[in-house]
């Protein structure tokens, strides 16, 4: 990848990330005065990158802030339920293995190459396999060989056969059904939009990955990027950047990977303040996707400008999307999503800068929020939004702290503790909150 379009754009911000890589170094365990650190040096950072508080705390004192410089751009993060492990994918198609145990950093305990580009992932249910986005499909990872670093720890990848004729590509997010039989892949490029295959996988202790496997897709808006499962298995919200049917040509050139657009700059539209039309969030049900994806969505709802990434409550009863273009962190009442979808929509925070990653922590009591700032809009930077769930829902003040970030923080993932993994994709870093230490 050619980081060197990123780091001309960034400016000040390059001062942030110096500044990040030595608190990486001084807030280690071993000094007892490292959480101080953290907050001083993350203020005075924030400040020389023009900051502005978008709640009512601009930093929290008491967070905990760490980072780790890792090898590459990394993409998604997931955490095993057992709170035991954590993996990260870099863009160039490796996966970190990081303990999680015992300490208040993760430690990097070994890298795992896998085929083709590593983008967003997820976890089956039962925390069996690792999925993460390749292509026009999957690749699937044994956890349990990963962790233990047991030979061959790549199962295989969920393909197309060339008769599917499938015309999307650019894999970036995963998701699976509750019994981990289902796969379903984002697929943000397509002819003219985007869609969501579907691959039967047989189950997570027996995956197979036949040709007969693959579905079907399901067509939807253009730049299908984020996916989530509801609790109880019965449905997937997916974000689409632009509603459709789309009239637009696609944004990349056919068979681009997700390094080749970046370095082209030709992943997306360069102003999050242009005119552009609504996105949407629209409701598959799984059981239908499973056996007929063409016909599986059952709603869409609008989701303000270019939604990206959902997340959804324990209960169920919330689903949590970024807009980007609207600087939004949007709230959703999951039944209304299915019975009125137009009027599906129950809050709208402003958060940071082109927030992307989104995650649900403290029973669904916070809601924590990467904000990219991938446009570099002026006065803005990149953070990390803490937002109060019942403040946001009843529309009072709802930003709890806004916490210091490295370049483009795009994903989340929680830790059962509620420990946050953040990866900067643009600075090549691993950030590490400890969200319940946030007042």
């Amino acid at each position: 990848m050619n980081r060197t379009l990123w780091l001309a754009r960034t400016g000040a911000r390059r001062r942030l990330v110096t500044v990040n890589r030595h608190l990486a170094h001084l807030a280690h365990p071993a000094h007892p005065a490292h959480l101080a650190l953290a907050s001083v040096i993350a203020a005075v950072a924030l400040g020389a990158c023009g900051a502005t508080s978008g709640g009512r705390a601009a930093l929290s004192a008491g967070a905990d802030v760490s980072f780790q410089h890792v090898g590459g751009p990394p993409f998604g993060v997931v955490a095993t339920p057992d709170g035991r492990y954590a993996f990260v994918d870099l863009l160039q198609g490796r996966v970190l293995v990081y303990s999680t145990r015992g300490s208040s950093a993760p430690r990097l305990i070994r890298s795992i190459p896998v085929p083709g580009e590593a983008v967003g992932s997820s976890l089956t249910r039962d925390g069996r396999l690792l999925l993460i986005a390749n292509g026009q499909g999957a690749t699937v990872v044994s956890v349990a060989r990963a962790e233990h670093g047991a030979p061959h720890p790549v199962l295989g990848t969920l393909r197309p056969p060339a008769a599917a004729h499938l015309r999307a590509a650019g894999a970036i997010e995963t998701a699976s059904s509750a019994d981990g039989r289902y796969v379903f892949v984002s697929l943000e490029d397509g002819q003219p939009g985007g869609a969501i295959a579907v691959y039967r996988l047989g189950s997570t202790a027996a995956a197979r990955f036949g040709a007969s496997d693959y579905i079907g897709s399901i067509t939807l808006g253009l730049a299908v990027v984020g996916s989530a499962l509801s609790p109880d298995g019965k449905y997937l919200y997916v974000t689409s950047e632009v509603a459709g049917p789309p009239v637009a040509r696609s944004l990349f050139k056919e068979g681009q990977t997700l390094a080749q657009r970046v370095a082209s700059g030709s992943q997306r539209p360069q102003s999050p303040r242009s005119r552009q039309p609504d996105g949407s969030l629209s409701v598959i049900d799984v059981a239908t996707a499973e056996r007929d994806p063409a016909h599986a969505v059952l709603a869409t709802a609008p989701a303000m400008q270019e939604p990206v990434r959902v997340a959804v409550s324990p209960g169920g009863r919330v689903v949590w999307v970024t807009a980007r273009a609207s600087d939004r962190l949007l709230a959703f009442s999951a039944a209304k999503l299915v019975s009125d979808p137009a009027h599906a929509l129950l809050a709208s925070v402003r958060v940071g800068a082109a927030p992307v990653g989104v995650a649900v922590s403290a029973g669904g009591k916070r809601v924590i929020v990467a904000d990219s700032d991938r446009f570099n809009v002026r006065g803005a930077h990149a953070a990390v939004t803490v937002v109060e769930a019942h403040a946001a829902l009843t529309h009072r003040s709802a930003i709890l702290a806004t916490l210091p970030a490295g370049q483009f923080p795009r994903e989340i993932a929680v830790e059962p503790g509620g420990v946050a993994l953040v990866t900067n994709f643009a600075s090549d870093q691993v950030q590490t909150i400890d969200i319940p230490r946030v007042r």
